[in-house]
């Protein structure tokens, strides 16, 4: 490969990871193009390196990515027949497009845990609605049940909690999903980076709390406060992982455990991530940092968490649809330790990802103190 201030690096996607990306390849010098619909797009607000395009469309990712020496996406919802061309024709695509493909069918997903005897809950595959119903008929499926979306689900969508008989009015009608409702204790996750030489690094394993009415994340806090049994589970799980997927980059797991004790996997992503921004702060090496260290074939980064830390996603308010404005932000800043991150999308929507804040302090306990106070100010 080229001297690494030479490589072109390409990005499918050009929304706020892909932003964060950026601003962290820019330290070393690298400044990467992007794939996207317009350049009002978070990462065209710091990149002047945006091609209008559409990422979902086989011409489009392949002229893009002709023009780059490695190309890599920040979102999995991608044309992978155009990237596994690519990759045929001598183009480095990190993650592997058959890898994008296994992870963006949620369903494809589940049974590859299965395939590979890897903790996860039970599961029934579905072609419809109707499919749902008769099943629930004849007694296969009981109710309360969790539905998935096999595709397109991000951000809470494509995922309902059934409870009740009428909630089912609700559920989907495209393939998806159903699995038990698991007895959470705790929701967790880890992110692995992996470079091509098959060097492996964990971040520290974080918690995870989510908003009951958007089923987004509230916060996540390093470290977590589980077992070291189940943090080391958590752990040599994700390295199997990365080894299993032939990972290049990073992989984002997310983990259930269950009241009974068990770990059970939720899912994973195969890129940079939410339950990764606190690591912005929080750890020796960003995990932005870390997926240019891991795609180029670089020395990966430390992952040692500097200090404790709590992550806050801002979340545009849920009564409101307009310009974004955040008249709280001078008053926030003024306590110790926080650290603001405003992706720069021009419209807040309810419930829509608009930033976030990690907060670091000496303990848990006063990084949490703190986000209680922010919290407080934010839903004034």
């Amino acid at each position: 490969m080229k001297d690494l201030h030479q490589i072109k690096i390409g990005i499918l996607g050009g929304g706020q990871l892909g932003r964060m990306f950026a601003l962290s390849s820019a330290n070393f010098g690298i400044h990467p193009y992007f794939l996207e619909k317009d350049k009002d797009f978070p990462a065209g607000l710091v990149s002047q390196q945006v091609i209008v395009g559409d990422f979902t469309n086989e011409k489009d990712v392949y002229n893009f990515g002709k023009q780059m020496d490695l190309v890599t996406i920040e979102i999995e919802n991608v044309n992978t027949k155009a990237l596994a061309r690519l990759k045929e024709e001598g183009v480095k695509v990190f993650p592997d497009p058959a890898l994008i493909e296994m992870i963006k069918d949620k369903g494809t997903q589940k049974n590859f845990y299965k395939d590979k005897n890897l903790p996860t809950s039970d599961f029934i595959m579905l072609k419809n609605k109707a499919e749902l119903l008769e099943q629930i008929a004849t007694n296969k499926i009981t109710i309360p049940f969790v539905q998935k979306s096999r595709t397109e689900g991000y951000d809470g969508k494509g995922v309902l909690v059934v409870r009740t008989n009428e909630d089912l009015d609700r559920a989907f009608d495209n393939p998806s999903y159903v699995e038990n409702l698991v007895d959470i204790d705790k929701e967790l996750a880890v992110i692995v980076a992996r470079n091509e030489d098959g060097d492996i690094q964990t971040y520290p394993t974080v918690e995870m709390v989510f908003d009951p009415e958007a089923n987004l994340v509230d916060y996540l806090q390093c470290p977590s406060e589980i077992t070291d049994e189940h943090d080391d589970q958590c752990q040599q799980i994700a390295k199997s992982l990365a080894k299993e997927c032939n990972l290049v980059g990073l992989l984002a797991i997310e983990f259930f455990l269950t009241k009974s004790g068990e770990i059970i996997i939720n899912e994973m992503a195969p890129r940079t991530h939410n339950s990764g921004h606190i690591t912005m702060e929080a750890c020796m090496t960003s995990q932005f940092e870390q997926h240019l260290r891991s795609i180029c074939n670089m020395s990966l980064g430390s992952t040692e968490y500097i200090q404790s830390a709590v992550m806050l996603n801002l979340l545009g308010r849920k009564d409101y649809t307009g310009p974004a404005n955040y008249p709280s932000l001078q008053e926030i800043c003024k306590k110790s330790g926080v650290h603001v991150h405003i992706y720069g999308k021009k419209i807040s929507k309810p419930k829509r990802k608009m930033g976030h804040i990690n907060i670091t302090a000496a303990s848990l306990s006063e990084a949490r103190k703190t986000m209680q106070e922010i919290k407080t100010i934010l839903e004034a």
